[in-house]
C-alpha cells in the first residue's frame, strides 16, 4: 500500500501569507480537488486555533469539511509558541506546559489527528538563565509525561527539531530521543531541517557538528525513532537567519532517492504519511500541485 500525502496548512498562513492568509476551508477544498489524501492542521490563528473552535459543534464542522472533501488528518501542529518553552523556568510553574499540552491534545482528538507536534521553543543557546543540562532534563521529563498522556488516547507525540531551536545537533536529537525512551514519543523528521542541521550545521552553539553522510546518515542515527515525516527541499540557507528555508522540490540540494531510502528502509519509518512543508515559502499556494507531482513516484515506491 502506498504512503499517503498531506500538506501543512501553516504554509498558507505564516510569513508572506500572514497579512493575507488563505482561508482554511479554501485550503481543504483545493487539496481535495488535487487528490491529496490528507491535510496537516496548523492549530494557529487564523486557522484552527483551540480558542477559536472551543465547542465540539465548532470542531465537528471542521471534521465534516475535511471528510466531505475526501481527506484525512495526518497530524496537528499545536501552537506552543506563545507560551514558554518546556525547558524554561516558567513552563514548570503550576503545570503550565502540561495544561497547555492537554488543551491541544483535546483538539487533536476532536479533529481525528493521529499525532501532535511539539518543539523546544527556545533559541539554540537554550532557555535564558537555565543551564543546558537542566533544560535538557526538564524537556525530557515533560515530554515523557505528555507522551504518556497522549498514549492513553492513541495520539503520538512527535518532536520537530530545527536549527532555530534548542538542541539542533544530530547527536542531541538522537540523545534526547533515547533518554525520553517512551514508546509514544518519536522524532518528526523534516528533510529540510535535517539538511541544515546535519550538512550545514546552522546556528549550532559551540563547535559545529555535521555528518559526512548528510540527511541519510542523520536518518540512520535515528533508527527506530522517526514517527512522522515532513518532506521538502533545502538550498542550504536560513529563512530570516532563523530557521530553514523550505524550498520547493528540485530547487535545492537534497538527494531524495538517497534520503527517503535511508528514512524508510534503513531508519525504519513506518508512518503512513508524507507531509509537504512549504512553511514561509512566498509562493506556497502556487507550487502546491507541483510538489504533489514531484512526490507521486516516491509515494508509489514506498
Amino acid at each position: 500500500m502506498a504512503k499517503k500525502l498531506s500538506i501543512g496548512t501553516w504554509a498558507y498562513a505564516f510569513g508572506p501569507y500572514q497579512n493575507n492568509p488563505v482561508p482554511f476551508d479554501t485550503v481543504v477544498r483545493r487539496l481535495g480537488e488535487l487528490g491529496f489524501d490528507g491535510v496537516e492542521i496548523g492549530a494557529f490563528k487564523p486557522h484552527i486555533h483551540p480558542e477559536d473552535y472551543p465547542m465540539d459543534c465548532d470542531r465537528a464542522r471542521v471534521r465534516n469539511l475535511i471528510k466531505v472533501n475526501g481527506l484525512e488528518v495526518s497530524g496537528l501542529a499545536a501552537d506552543f509558541w506563545f507560551a514558554p518553552g518546556p525547558g524554561t523556568d516558567d513552563a514548570q510553574k503550576n503545570d503550565m506546559y502540561v495544561k497547555l499540552f492537554k488543551k491541544n491534545l483535546q483538539l487533536a482528538l476532536d479533529l481525528g489527528a493521529p499525532s501532535i507536534r511539539a518543539d523546544t521553543n527556545s533559541p539554540p543557546d537554550g532557555p535564558k538563565g537555565v543551564d543546558r543540562k537542566v533544560a535538557w532534563k526538564r524537556i525530557a521529563d515533560l515530554w515523557r509525561t505528555c507522551a504518556g498522556l497522549a498514549e492513553e488516547h492513541g495520539v503520538k507525540l512527535v518532536w520537530e527539531f530545527e536549527p532555530g531551536f534548542f538542541l539542533n545537533k544530530p547527536s542531541e536529537v538522537a540523545g534526547l530521543a533515547q533518554e525520553i525512551n517512551h514508546p509514544n514519543f518519536s522524532v518528526l523528521f523534516d528533510t529540510c531541517h535535517a539538511y541544515m542541521c546535519a550538512v550545514v550545521g546552522a546556528r549550532q552553539p559551540g563547535a559545529k557538528e555535521t555528518l559526512k553522510g548528510g540527511v541519510a546518515e542523520f536518518a540512520r542515527l535515528l533508527k527506530g525513532k522517526i514517527g512522522h515525516l515532513h518532506v521538502i527541499d533545502s538550498d542550504g540557507t536560513l529563512h530570516g537567519n532563523e530557521t530553514s528555508t523550505h524550498r520547493p522540490f528540485g530547487e535545492g540540494k537534497i538527494n531524495f532517492n538517497e534520503a527517503l531510502d535511508a528514512i524508510i528502509k534503513e531508519a525504519g519509518y513506518k508512518g503512513d504519511w508524507f507531509t509537504i512543508d512549504l512553511c514561509f515559502w512566498p509562493e506556497a499556494w502556487d507550487v502546491t500541485e507541483k510538489a504533489q507531482k514531484f512526490l507521486a513516484p516516491y509515494l508509489a515506491r514506498y
